[in-house]
Parts: C-alpha cells; structure tokens; sequence
C-alpha cells in the first residue's frame, strides 16, 4: 500500500500545482485537472486509447528488453574481461556522449517506418546507460572477493555466479529503472513520427486539432505508462537481488 499512498500524494501535490495553473491561464490553454481526469477516464472506456496504450507498451517493453538482453551481458564482459574492455571502451565513451536521437532519420531509413526503428532507437539510447553503469559497477568490485572463491576451488562459473552477477545485477537494474522515464521520453520523440499508432502519435495529433483534453489524456496515459514500467522494473529488481532488500531489513 505504501506505493499506493505515495503515488496519491504526489497526484494529490501535483493536482494543486496544476490547478493553480489552470487558474492563472484562464483555463484554456491549460484545462482544469478536474476536466482533464474526467476526458482521461472518458477515453479510458474506448478501444481507440487502449489501441495506441498497447502499441505504446509494446515498443518500450520490447526496447527495453532488446537493451537488457545486449547491453547487460555486454557490460559485464567488459567489466571482467581486461583485453575485452581494452578493445571496446575507448569506442562506448566516444560515442556514449553523442545523442543518439539524431540517428532516428538514420534508423527509419534502415530499417523502414514500422516498429523495427522505434524499437532499435529506445532500445540504443537505453542500452547505454545499462552498458556502462554495468561495466563500471563490475570493475569496482574488490579483488579480494575473487581470490576468496578461486583459493576455495572456485571455477569461472563460481565466479560468474558468486561475485560478478551479484555486482552487477544491482548496478544494471538500476540502470533500468531510471532509464525507464528516458525510454517512456524517447518513445514520445519517435511516435511523433511516421506512425498513426501510439500514445505519442495521440497527443501530437489531438494538439495539432487544438482538442487540448484528448491531448492530456494522452498524457496522462504517458504517465501511466511511465509510472507501471517503472514499479514493474523495482519488482523485477527486487526478485534478482533479493539478498540486498534481506540485508536492508536487517
């Protein structure tokens, strides 16, 4: 319940705000929260929102778990592998700086104008923040605790299994989670382009129509989705390192 009440504080912080708002503009421009909840709820009960919901979660969840999937085991390659490292870091800090959004004419030309593109750019942006906060939380880890499993008998897999995966997995799923509000960020910029489908595409076309309440139920379903991929991340966090939560309550 906990996560519950905080999410209902804040929309409760935030409704105020936006109320304040609405008032200072006259209530035109920037709708009454009161107009904008019941517009959203109003389109909660259409198949046409939850059509351009379920594209809109498709693309961020597969994207992010194109990025889970490469750039975790990538990461820790790096970070335990020295002539690996050697090869591939000059190349992941050269380019980790670039802002990878402007490839997305690149990518839609590559790869056309359907899912394949949007899902390739989230999943790049994403695969780099997990990349390297991966890669540098394995290279922290102290020499000692691989000594302790090797002078045990210790194989490679011990190691993988004892030491790097416990020291990474935090640091990954880390990365994850706070790269779900980027992923959510991204995933607006591409579906305001060359699609009809999608929450993005919702909002830039309702405001493209002035009809500024379609356009904050989008929003606000933007947010939805934003707040459920996160909460879905901490829990899949919280079940691959369970001992760091054991150790938390103790």
């Amino acid at each position: 319940m906990k996560p519950l009440l905080r999410y209902a504080l804040v929309v409760l912080v935030l409704g105020l705000i936006w109320k304040g708002a609405a008032t200072a503009l006259g209530g035109i421009i920037l709708p009454a929260p009161e107009d904008a909840a019941r517009a959203f709820f109003s389109a909660m009960a259409t198949a046409d929102f939850w059509a351009h919901f379920a594209t809109s979660a498709w693309r961020v969840v597969a994207a992010m778990a194109l990025a889970w999937l490469t750039a975790f085991p990538l990461g820790l390659l790096m970070g335990s592998v020295p002539r690996v490292d050697a090869l591939l870091a000059p190349f992941i800090f050269l380019t980790y700086p670039i802002p990878k959004i402007v490839l997305l004419p690149v990518f839609l030309l590559l790869f056309g104008l359907g899912d394949t593109a949007k899902i390739a750019m989230i999943a790049l942006i994403l695969g780099y923040q997990i990349l390297v906060t991966t890669r540098d939380g394995v290279k922290s880890i102290h020499p000692k605790y691989f000594d302790s499993v090797r002078s045990l008998g210790g194989s490679r897999r011990h190691v993988l299994r004892e030491v790097l995966l416990p020291a990474a997995l935090p640091h990954g799923f880390t990365a994850l989670r706070l790269g779900t509000g980027v992923s959510v960020a991204v995933l607006f910029f591409v579906e305001s382009f060359a699609t009809t489908r999608g929450l993005g595409y919702m909002i830039m076309d309702a405001w493209g129509a002035m009809d500024y309440l379609t356009m904050f139920s989008g929003i606000l379903g933007m947010s939805l989705l934003g707040a459920a991929l996160y909460e879905i991340a901490n829990f899949l966090e919280r079940r691959a390192c369970r001992w760091m939560f054991l150790r938390n309550k103790g």
